[in-house]
């Protein structure tokens, strides 16, 4: 943010965006009232709006009195999170439709002008369905985005509607926009992470709907009996006032108000709706929960969209395995072996060059790096690639000695295949001059000095940076293509070696054999021995549970539960062909399935999975399998005080890492997880392990565990 002077008529100081307190602003915008109620006795502490003598000399009085109509047990079954609409109300002859949420230890009431507006009967729902309908219609992602922003135009009547989407490093592009005649258009430019702070971010998460009626209005400040109630949280709030930075961004843009609906996808923030009205403009309550519920309907039609695109490039990428496999030379020599192979294996992923690097032998095709560039990159990827592969759309970030070459390998992709002496495969993308056109010139940001005052953007013209160093990023179905097809080739590869041996060394191969068996015969004793060994320990545990009070014996279940979810690593270690790489998918469905088989069998039809196939290291799928089995063990024990009922177990890849979700319907309420502290500490300590993160939230009702964590 930079160049424009804030409202002087706010004194705030502030010193960076991201750390500005927007959930505790101290007051509200000036088209509603707020009243602050204490639950106890009922009686209003704190209150916001017009000097109009609506909420005039309200402080003090009960709810009952101040608000005819409004009960008391109207507040009484609030959740713990999240507004709830009550009954509207008419005042000196106007109407108001009424919100309520709790904040702290307090009860917030907002009162909004009921607008002019279609009553909710069987006409605003069959014309929510057809404008969802719309949605449905779209042919591809693009022609959703362009259908989207046209719905939500017809819905809250702004004169620009774009559709935001967040994109590398926090920055977002508008993907899809409607406007109406002499309005500018925003469409496909990029605008800096700045524009949007870190803690706003998190906040549209929470609160979905955000509408600021006039951007030229008055803030109107909470004032009230109790000392700090100004400080009360806001962030379920509709009324609340919006940062002056912010509002002067507006006002830059030219913009009297705007309105902004939240796209979460897998409990993520995927972009935004966002509004723009010339003039100041207002929502009903009833126009801004329909923008809310499309705006879900528009998050699912995205994910499918997304998947169907997925699957069509994994159907597109399996035809030309074949293509690869079939032109594969002998295996004597590097060159010899990828010498009919390398341009079809360049094509698969859409290579520019292919190489590949195996102990002294190199082997290049296209346009790679030199043969001295191609052997430092080879040892940089050698251990990581082993594990999981390698991908950079922006190699000289990651390999600062890159940009050397930037203009033929901006972008690589690398598996390790696990040969007697590993073998590098590499695969090549040339720089891709990219123009990306901003709203502003995101280069202008005043630095953050300490004590300066914040100050927005003031200039929106179009302004195009070239991006250099980058190349077309690698999409997941290429990179699961390369991974897989390391694995056919290697098999190809064991199986070509298998039938020459057989052929010119019988007595050799014989021996071979004999040893082979030796070896499965050891990995299977021993595999043996460790089962025997987590058995005995398993048995121990039951033993000493069987005499035991409740609670110890609780927590030897635990630990029982805790020891099958190894155990289950260790046999699927000694299944697999791999002994460094497990499924997650395969692992959490065996895992689920034997906690399942040790409970009362209503709970098989009650947990229900949906796992997607994600590939990690051994030691990350023990950490993550723990998790699962604790924070799952976790909900059947609270959940529903011990009774069956339903559990969701998600997992599920996301663009930079995976994310496992457990959601529940039962009792939780407060977004906290329950548990023993021992549990908890483990939860938090493998979490940290992972060096993911933890976010647990109210599912209204019932509680939703998310954790996101890198694969690597």
């Amino acid at each position: 943010m930079s160049t424009a002077l804030p409202n002087p008529a706010d004194a705030r100081d502030l010193t960076a965006c991201d750390r500005e307190p927007i959930h505790v602003p101290g007051s509200i915008q000036a088209h509603g009232h707020l009243l602050i109620v204490d639950p106890g006795d009922g009686r209003i502490v704190g209150a916001a709006g017009r000097a109009d003598g609506l909420t005039r000399d309200l402080i003090g009085q009960t709810l009952s009195q101040a608000l005819d109509g409004v009960l008391r047990n109207a507040i009484d079954d609030l959740p713990d999170i999240g507004p709830v609409p009550l009954a509207p109300v008419m005042i000196e002859g106007a109407s108001w439709d009424l919100l309520a949420y709790r904040s702290d230890a307090h009860v917030v009431i907002e009162m909004l002008p009921a607008l002019d507006q279609p009553p909710l009967d069987a006409r605003f729902l069959g014309r929510m369905q057809a404008l969802d309908a719309v949605l449905e219609r779209a042919s591809s992602l693009p022609d959703l985005m362009r259908n989207a922003a046209g719905v939500f135009r017809q819905l809250t009547g702004h004169a620009r509607v774009m559709i935001y989407r967040f994109i590398d490093d926090e920055a977002g592009a508008v993907v899809g926009e409607s406007r109406a005649e002499g309005m500018g258009t925003f469409m496909n430019h990029h605008f800096p992470a700045s524009d949007i702070p870190r803690q706003a971010r998190a906040l549209y998460v929470r609160n979905r709907v955000r509408v600021i009626a006039d951007v030229h209005a008055p803030v109107q400040p909470i004032t009230g009996s109790v000392p700090g109630i100004e400080a009360i949280d806001l962030s379920d709030s509709m009324l609340r006032s919006v940062s002056p930075v912010h509002l002067h961004y507006l006002r830059n843009m030219g913009v009297g108000a705007s309105a902004s609906m939240s796209i979460i996808k897998d409990g993520a923030l995927w972009g935004l709706v966002a509004c723009h009205h010339p003039e100041p403009r207002d929502l009903s309550l009833a126009t801004r929960l329909a923008c809310q519920s499309l705006a879900d309907s528009l998050a699912r039609q995205i994910r499918l969209r997304e998947e169907t695109v997925l699957y069509r490039e994994r159907i597109r990428l399996r035809a030309h395995e074949d293509t690869v496999l079939a032109r594969l030379g002998p295996d004597d020599q590097l060159d010899q072996f990828f010498a009919q192979s390398a341009g079809p294996l360049a094509e698969l992923v859409g290579a520019d060059g292919f190489a590949a690097v195996q102990g002294s032998e190199l082997f290049s095709s296209g346009s790679c790096p030199d043969p001295a560039a191609l052997r430092h990159l080879a040892d940089h990827v050698r251990q990581s690639a082993a594990i999981t592969p390698f991908v950079s759309s922006d190699l000289e970030r990651v390999i600062p000695a890159a940009a050397a070459y930037r203009d033929i390998a901006s972008g690589m992709l690398s598996v390790t295949m696990s040969t007697e002496v590993p073998t590098i495969l590499m695969w090549f993308r040339a720089e891709k001059l990219q123009v990306v056109t901003w709203a502003g010139n995101p280069h202008k940001d005043v630095p953050t000095v300490p004590g300066a005052t914040l100050e927005p953007r003031a200039s929106f013209a179009a302004w195009s940076d070239e991006v250099r160093g980058k190349s077309r990023p690698w999409t997941a179905a290429e990179v699961e293509a390369a991974s897989r097809l390391v694995r056919l080739m290697l098999e190809a590869r064991s199986s070509r070696r298998i039938r020459r041996l057989n052929a010119e060394l019988s007595i050799t191969l014989r021996e071979n054999e004999s040893l082979i068996q030796q070896k499965e015969f050891l990995l299977r004793e021993v595999n043996h021995r460790v089962q025997n060994s987590l058995a005995l320990v398993a048995s121990f545990l039951r033993m000493q549970g069987r005499g035991a009070d409740p609670l110890v014996r609780t927590q030897l279940d635990e630990a029982q539960s805790r020891l099958s979810a190894v155990s289950l690593v260790h046999r699927r270690l000694y299944q697999d062909d791999s002994a460094q790489i497990v499924d997650l998918a395969i692992y959490l469905d065996d895992l689920l399935r034997d906690m399942k088989s040790s409970l009362d069998p209503a709970w098989a039809d009650a947990i229900q999975t949906e796992f997607a196939p994600i590939l990690v290291s051994a030691d990350r799928a023990v950490s993550i399998g723990l998790l699962t089995n604790e924070i799952v063990a976790n909900a059947i024990k609270y959940a529903y005080d011990g009774q069956p009922g339903p559990v969701s177990v998600v997992l599920s890849q996301t663009r930079n890492g995976m994310l496992l979700s457990v959601t529940d319907n039962g009792v939780g309420s407060d977004g906290s997880i329950k548990g023993t502290g021992f549990g908890m500490r483990m939860v938090a300590s493998l979490v940290e392990q992972l060096g993911g993160k933890l976010q647990s939230d109210t599912n209204a009702p019932g509680l939703r565990v998310v954790i996101t964590a890198p694969l690597d």
